[in-house]
């Protein structure tokens, strides 16, 4: 056997060996989570909330590392070029994940080739709100009201994020038109809804609930397929006329996609427990926030699924953002 051959065989045999002896060492240094928004936010509060309890299971402190902009293409690009060595995870969104892809016609970054799924972190549902001055009570008078007034104004955190899709998505269901008003964020959009400047938004929960509560907006329906157990009354939008209707934005812990997949195994095993512990749960669905979980597997086919939906409403209402 030539020298070249031996040398081979021994390195792949070598391999497995090497990769255990990196899951064993791992971690090694502290755990950095990355988030793709300014610190206060819902995503933010998750990756603290899990964080503080990651830190004990993996016996390393863990820092969350706030990296705002560029409709996450910043802390995306960033995390596609830092080690693989599992000690920086990205706590990522639809947006990041499977929105941008679509969106913008030159990525630095591509979240199926540089990103491996970890877990699923978190789910929240968007509520359709309108200004109280608008005439429409229920989800199924919308319709008829978008027809009528297609010059009414509706809000969204900026051109492609997922307010701005769904409502995108819904207006072609029902065939209304309206008047999309970008914003630098969800919030601006919400406050300029309260003081009348526009007539209606989709508003993540934790953010529209509280102004629906104090009679500044009114809610009409909820994007899940099934209504929110804390809130039964409120009908969804796919029983109010657009069967199968869903818009749920969710985050998801990911790292580069070279990292080994034992020290994946372990990191996912770490997360996906800490997302079970019921103090974990309360204190997200306190803040509106459903606690996620499970396979990477599963969320590799959330991030492939959700990634072919977004598209086809994205080129079927020609949004670019650059």
């Amino acid at each position: 056997m030539k020298l070249t051959s031996i040398l081979r065989v021994g390195a792949l045999a070598l391999a497995p060996l090497l990769s255990v002896a990196h899951a064993a060492d791992f971690p090694s240094k502290p755990i950095r989570i990355i988030v793709p928004f300014a610190a206060g936010g819902s995503t933010d509060a998750v990756a603290r909330l899990v964080g503080t309890k990651l830190a004990a299971k993996l016996g390393q402190p863990v820092v969350v590392e706030n990296k705002p902009g560029g409709s996450e293409v910043i802390a995306s690009t960033f995390v596609a070029q830092s080690p693989p060595d599992g000690h920086i995870i990205f706590l990522s969104t639809m947006t990041g994940l499977t929105v941008n892809p679509s969106l913008y016609s030159k990525l630095a970054y591509a979240p199926k080739k540089d990103f491996a799924p970890l877990v699923l972190a978190a789910t929240i549902p968007s509520l359709f709100v309108v200004h109280p001055s608008v005439p429409v009570k229920t989800m199924a008078e919308l319709p008829a009201y978008l027809k009528a007034h297609p010059e009414t104004a509706y809000g969204s955190g900026g051109n492609g994020t997922p307010n701005h899709l769904a409502t995108e998505m819904y207006k072609r269901a029902i065939g209304a038109d309206a008047l999309h008003v970008p914003y630098k964020g969800g919030a601006p959009a919400l406050a300029d809804l309260m003081a009348g400047q526009l007539q209606m938004m989709v508003g993540l929960m934790p953010e529209a609930l509280p102004l629906v509560k104090a009679n500044k907006m009114r809610a009409i329906g909820i994007t899940t397929l099934q209504r929110s157990p804390e809130y039964p009354d409120l009908p969804t939008v796919a029983e109010s006329g657009v069967p199968g209707f869903e818009m749920i934005f969710w985050s998801a812990f990911v790292v580069p996609s070279a990292t080994p997949k034992n020290v994946q195994a372990i990191l996912h095993k770490a997360l996906d427990a800490t997302l079970q512990e019921p103090d974990v749960r309360a204190q997200m669905t306190a803040m509106g926030i459903v606690p996620g979980g499970g396979s990477q597997q599963d969320l590799a086919r959330l991030i492939d699924s959700d990634t072919a939906k977004w598209k086809k409403v994205i080129d079927a209402a020609g949004i670019k953002a650059d």
